[in-house]
């Protein structure tokens, strides 16, 4: 083992920075040449030569502190294409690249974990996503950064909703799950959080925000996930179009559903989509520190020969589990322990 790669694949989020550092120290550490792959998995299939730059210490030294990724990232599919799954190996291989690190999310992984099934490719991966959704880990990279903005957009609301005595819809991202709206809701202290795993019905949320200006409350915030979907209705979309992997492209469930409260409350309503706010700004000390964690065990990985697996948080602890394990499903908020479908909010119960 001489040389490794590292990659950073779709959406970037804080935290990508630290485990790039990571990965580059231990690396150089063990005495490895680091590469960069510019682009995620673009820098493998394109023969464009300035994709694919060494790392050094310097070049490292400060990004820890940095949110996005000094790599770069977009959503390309290698297979896609009949022949993508070979120009990845014979990028690889043209470069003297012996294993390769990609941080990312379900596509990023997916990739990986079928160059490693169809070709028993070198790699490793570090899991990254601010939707948490990755079954097999207790922790993506950016998820705590990403609830820190949201319970930051939910303060400064506040102001505003209260001096206005209006409603506030908070529009999150998280996909399919409701892990980013159920968290960051918690924390900002939502007056009703609705999340993709259990469908709500408009005139059950009315209730309670009427309920709420009956007890002399002058405003309320509502927390609801770009997935989340209406009883006997589907997601709210913003146009038909698919990325590379065939995701549709979420949003607009905000808007939507400031216009309905406001028709049956008679209160006056607005909505907030925090976009791709929640992706910027510096990682959160925790994403600094899981980013060291998952960045330094990923190279022990590789040393070791142990491919085709993910760094994963597990009962507390940074250990290995099979690719195909964290890709294979989703993993979903658990609403019979966490969500008070009577309430639409944070269940008020913790031990059991």
């Amino acid at each position: 083992m001489k040389t490794i790669g590292v990659l950073t694949g779709g959406g970037d989020c804080p935290g990508l920075n630290p485990a790039i550092k990571a990965v580059t120290r231990k690396g150089l550490a063990v005495g490895l040449k680091v590469m960069g792959i510019r682009e995620g998995w673009k820098g493998l299939v394109s023969e464009d030569p300035a994709l694919v730059y060494e790392l050094t210490d310097e070049s490292v030294r400060t990004i820890d502190r940095n949110g996005g990724t000094i790599l770069g990232t977009s959503r390309t599919n290698p297979f896609k294409s009949d022949e993508g799954g070979e120009k990845v190996l014979n990028k690889t291989r043209l470069l003297g690249i012996d294993a390769l690190v990609a941080i990312g999310g379900e596509d990023t992984l997916g990739v990986a974990a079928k160059l490693h099934r169809k070709f028993d490719f070198p790699v490793v991966g570090i899991p990254k996503t601010i939707d948490r959704d990755l079954s097999g880990t207790e922790y993506s990279l950016g998820f705590e950064s990403s609830v820190q903005i949201i319970c930051e957009a939910i303060d400064n609301l506040r102001t505003t909703a209260g001096s206005h005595s209006r409603i506030f819809v908070v529009e999150t991202m998280g996909r399919h799950t409701g892990h980013l709206a159920l968290k960051g809701g918690l924390a900002g202290g939502a007056n009703a959080i609705l999340i993709p795993e259990y469908s709500f019905d408009v005139n059950e949320v009315c209730v309670i925000l009427l309920a709420r200006k009956l007890a002399g409350q002058r405003y309320s915030i509502v927390v609801v996930s770009e997935g989340a979907k209406e009883r006997n209705g589907g997601e709210i979309l913003k146009d038909q179009a698919l990325d590379e992997f065939g995701h549709v492209k979420l949003g607009g469930i905000g808007h939507y559903l400031a216009d309905k409260i406001e028709k049956i409350t008679k209160l006056e309503t607005r909505y907030v989509i925090l976009s791709h706010l929640q992706r910027g700004g510096s990682p959160a000390a925790y994403d600094r520190r899981m980013g060291y964690y998952f960045g330094t065990a990923a190279v022990e990985a590789v040393l070791a020969q142990k491919f085709g697996t993910l760094t994963a948080l597990v009962s507390g602890r940074v250990n290995l589990i099979p690719l195909e394990d964290a890709i294979s499903k989703l993993r979903y908020v658990d609403v019979e322990r966490d969500y008070d479908t009577e309430k639409y909010n944070y269940k008020q119960q913790i031990l059991y």
